[in-house]
């Protein structure tokens, strides 16, 4: 009764909102809330990482440290303990999860969403997990916009805008970067930016922005103030910088899906805990810069003090010249992946958004400092290079040039460095593209073929569901059935001139067309001397229940057939799909989704 009485009341809200408030204005307050709802979110995230750290850390001194090997592991415990027992979710991989949302057309995300990410990735980072905070608070934005939505039964595309709200508004909140905000949307969710949609984005990115600057003040999240000026011959080396950072995403969307796929290989949890356990503080007591986020490495490469990076390093006691410095941050360069994967492989959970600005940095930092050793021209500044390469290896790892620009501008204030941000991210892109078609977040749902896209014909043709397409009502015979059991049995009864052939087992064997047949089934005195087995073909190509609708067209178009049998992994008969019925649902999806244009 209390809950129908609460249902209730919800009914009589939205009838009183719908009386009082154009659907429009009433999607902006919404996307408002979502940005204040984010904003706090984000907050809560990096205050609670911070205090953990300042808690474990404080009492740390010069040198190498043992408790670089046990916190980290303590961390990813914790966290995996807590994802095992309480939420008992997975809860990793928070951009694809929203990614997989949109390609759905549910945009539902589940309301726990809206904490348990908060929770698993302050004991990941706060305990030392090297991975960023910056995909679980997404995936929390996201939530916050998903509910609101729902509670208000918002329709589907408004539904999808607010998820949109909610990951522009976590993004402008944890960076203080509101442009970055709406484009991270448009570039790594893939929305399409209509006239009404942008205002809501907006709203969201400007308030979650507003919300940290009242809380946390309105300085720029790394303090860089560019003491050097940046010189238009030093184009070419900004190019290769793009170059360079193309080819390092490269290497590290790789080896990062590589290592993922190494450990949901490992059945057992205990197993996985302990490799990743094992290989991340090893590594972390190697090279303390790998621990947490990572932001502080940032912060001293941009200010120029790269020497104390080795503090509590048990290398920190070796005397180290120019070349000891660049091998010493070139190690760190090549074992980030194992650091991010054994984190989130091993219990953790975190994402790659923090990681790819922090090897950004250091690349930027090696490339400059290499060529300042050889002396090909001038000495180039180390910490604009350092910036610029926290765009270029962003633009390449998301694939989101736009994205790498404004928020490398935004999280500085270098705005001085607008056209060679630009220069770096576009070659970057340019680079891994011509590489690697999809980013790390996008690459997951792409192999299962279920990834929306901003072109309309294959973002319809990921709506289309294989279950819903099927046709059943086919008559199934054998290959031992005479002729004459084929006509009166199954011809008779049956509005098909298409019949699939099944063992015993029900596996499809082949298949009989009535115009094969059409001279004999008239003629009664054959009836008992054929069988199904002699007349009957194999189809022009079978469709798996999980393929692709991008790659069932494409079958469609090489064999132009116009029903194709559909069988399971094992190869039993599930029915036929056929491409009227593809190009029915096919219109259908297509005025549905996009009418709104």
């Amino acid at each position: 009764m209390e809950e129908k009485a609460e249902n209730r009341k919800i009914f009589n809200l939205l009838i009183w909102l719908q009386k009082r408030i154009k659907e429009r204005t009433f999607v902006l307050i919404i996307s408002f809330l979502v940005g204040i709802g984010a904003s706090i979110a984000a907050l809560i995230l990096k205050s609670t990482i911070h205090l953990i750290q300042v808690l474990l850390t404080s009492h740390l001194t010069e040198g190498a440290n043992i408790w670089l090997l046990i916190l980290p592991a303590i961390g990813i415990l914790l966290a995996g303990l807590f994802v095992r027992y309480i939420v008992r979710d997975d809860i990793s991989h928070g951009i694809t999860k929203i990614l997989y949302a949109i390609s759905q057309r549910s945009s539902r995300i589940k309301s726990h969403n809206t904490w348990t990410s908060i929770a698993a990735s302050a004991l990941t980072i706060g305990f030392g997990g090297s991975v960023g905070a910056e995909a679980p608070i997404v995936l929390t934005g996201a939530a916050i916009g998903s509910n609101l939505g729902r509670f208000f039964r918002l329709e589907q595309k408004t539904l999808m805008l607010l998820v949109g709200c909610g990951a522009a508004g976590a993004i402008a909140g944890i960076f203080k970067a509101p442009i970055a905000g709406l484009v991270f949307v448009i570039e790594v969710l893939m929305l399409d930016l209509t006239m009404t949609s942008v205002l809501p984005l907006l709203i969201s990115s400007v308030t979650a922005a507003t919300m940290s600057y009242i809380f946390t003040g309105t300085d720029a999240m790394f303090k860089f103030l560019q003491t050097e000026v940046f010189h238009i011959e030093r184009i070419p080396y900004v190019l290769l910088l793009g170059v360079f950072c193309g080819f390092f995403s490269l290497y590290f969307t790789r080896m990062m899906i590589k290592f993922e796929d190494v450990f949901r290989k490992i059945r057992r949890q205990w197993q996985k805990f302990l490799i990743g356990a094992i290989v991340l503080s090893v590594l972390i007591f190697l090279f303390p810069p790998l621990y947490g986020e990572g932001y502080d490495t940032i912060g001293m490469l941009l200010e120029g003090h790269f020497s104390s990076l080795m503090e509590h390093s048990p290398l920190n006691g070796i005397n180290i010249n120019y070349w000891g410095i660049v091998i010493f941050m070139s190690l760190i360069l090549l074992t980030k992946v194992f650091a991010t994967s054994a984190t989130n492989g091993g219990g953790g959970t975190g994402g790659t958004f923090a990681p790819s600005l922090y090897l950004g940095c250091i690349a930027g930092f090696i490339f400059a400092h290499t060529i300042n050793y050889f002396g090909f021209t001038s000495a180039l500044s180390e910490k604009n290079f350092a910036l610029l390469g926290m765009a270029g290896v962003m633009s390449g790892v998301m694939h989101a040039p736009l994205t790498g620009v404004f928020l490398i501008a935004e999280l500085t204030g270098g705005y001085e460095l607008f056209l060679p941000l630009m220069i770096v991210s576009i070659s970057s892109y340019a680079t891994i593209i011509a590489f690697e078609p999809h980013s790390i977040y996008s690459m997951r749902l792409a192999k299962k073929g279920e990834l929306m896209t901003h072109h309309k014909d294959q973002a319809v043709l990921t709506l289309l569901k294989m279950n819903n397409l099927i046709e059943m009502d086919f008559v199934k015979i054998t290959p031992d059935m005479t002729l004459g059991e084929l006509v009166k049995e199954a011809l008779m009864y049956s509005s098909r001139n298409l019949f699939p052939v099944v063992d015993k087992n029900g596996v499809l064997i082949g298949i009989v067309q009535v115009d094969n047949i059409r001279n004999i089934m008239f003629r009664p005195e054959l009836y008992d001397r054929f069988k199904v087995s002699r007349f009957m073909v194999s189809p022009p190509a079978k469709i798996t229940q999980n393929m692709p609708m991008e790659k069932i067209m494409q079958i469609f178009e090489d064999t132009q057939a116009w029903n194709l049998p559909v069988i399971d992994e094992t190869g039993h008969y599930l029915g036929f799909v056929s491409k009227s019925k593809i190009f029915d649902s096919y219109r259908q999806v297509l005025c549905d989704t996009f009418s709104g244009d």
